[in-house]
């Protein structure tokens, strides 16, 4: 299971993208909540408190200063748990498998493409042989690659045999 998250996170692609997009908007959200709740209203308190705590009033017009710092420690806490827990974790695998410390995602082993193309094949030969029985002059009407020849589903192959290898299906 963790071996499948792993490739997940390595492999890039757009579904990735979305799906880092998605999540990052939720964390910067709950940072967001965090440094509103909390740390609006502390820079307020240091400030002085009262109605105008974490603003200056000038000529009527008020800078909100401290809604300033608090985005900024929002984008500083967003920044480094992305650059923590996201980034520095992929950059040492990376040089991990630059070693030879650690491999890649697996490639699939021999038996398991074979098995992918003889399921292809069966399902292209069940598609082509419903055809076949509509139309008599489509390439199961006889005659065809596989009528008394070596080709899939001939049976001598030692694959899955699909019919009786004659072209009588």
């Amino acid at each position: 299971m963790i071996k499948g998250f792993k490739d997940f996170l390595l492999r890039g692609n757009v579904v990735d993208l979305a799906v880092a997009v998605v999540i990052g908007a939720a964390f910067t959200a709950v940072v967001t909540a965090f440094t509103v709740a909390f740390l609006k209203p502390l820079i307020q308190l240091l400030s002085g408190g009262g109605e105008l705590a974490g603003a200056v009033q000038v000529n009527g017009v008020t800078f909100d200063w401290a809604s300033f710092v608090n985005a900024l420690i929002t984008f500083a806490i967003t920044a480094a748990v992305v650059y923590f827990l996201v980034v520095l974790p992929l950059k040492t695998i990376q040089e991990r498998r630059k070693r030879g410390e650690e491999a890649g995602p697996a490639d699939p082993t021999e038996v398991e493409l074979l098995t992918e193309i003889r399921d292809l094949l069966v399902a292209q030969r069940e598609a082509d042989g419903a055809a076949g029985r509509h139309a008599a002059t489509g390439p199961d009407a006889g005659g065809g690659p596989d009528a008394g020849g070596a080709g899939p589903g001939s049976g001598s192959g030692g694959g899955v045999a699909t019919g009786s290898g004659t072209g009588t299906d």
